[in-house]
């Protein structure tokens, strides 16, 4: 009985899936230092949400939303709040989920085995599975504060409420033209 489990067991993790990277689940948005939530990022605190549309989604919003006309689309967007001048600059990331899937290098390593082969690469490349989760982070900035996503920050609620705001508009809206006829 006690083989018959050993067995089960061992199939089971044979066949199994393995994570190696998990991207974070956002419900709604996070505030988080930049280099925090991806190396390439900078140190400044940003406004992270997940992006269920497909890539360059956003910057044709944010293109047509303030009208850039494919000019300074990614660095200092301007917008206003109470007749304060702000800037964002926004990113689109993708970071993956990674499994490793053992059944294909247990299958190569037995199949070495039966032809009396000489080749030990049993995991590569194709084993691995790929899952890719889009973000947009954006930092905003202005000619007074550096970080206005900061804690310390004085205008941290009213452009809190801009950016979910945006994001809101943002994942709403599908013909992008019609944000132009909303200002």
């Amino acid at each position: 009985m006690r083989a018959v489990f050993l067995s089960i067991f061992l199939l089971l993790c044979c066949i199994s899936c393995i994570p190696i990277r998990v991207a974070p689940n956002i419900e709604n948005y996070k505030i988080s230092k930049g280099k925090k939530f991806k190396r390439e990022l900078s140190k400044r605190k940003f406004f992270i949400f997940e992006d269920p549309k497909e890539a360059q989604h956003f910057y044709n919003f944010v293109n047509t939303k303030f009208q850039l006309n494919h000019s300074n689309v990614y660095d200092d967007v301007p917008f206003q709040i109470d007749g304060h001048h702000f800037f964002f600059v926004f990113y689109e990331i993708s970071i993956p989920d990674k499994t490793l899937n053992f059944l294909p290098a247990i299958l190569n390593a037995s199949m070495n085995r039966v032809l009396k082969s000489e080749d030990e690469e049993y995991i590569d490349g194709s084993d691995i599975l790929r899952k890719d989760n889009w973000y947009v982070a954006i930092e905003v900035y202005s000619d007074i504060e550096k970080d206005c996503l900061d804690q310390n920050s004085l205008s941290r609620d009213a452009v809190l409420m801009y950016l979910r705001n945006l994001k809101k508009e943002y994942l709403t809206t599908h013909n992008y033209n019609e944000t132009v006829f909303r200002n």
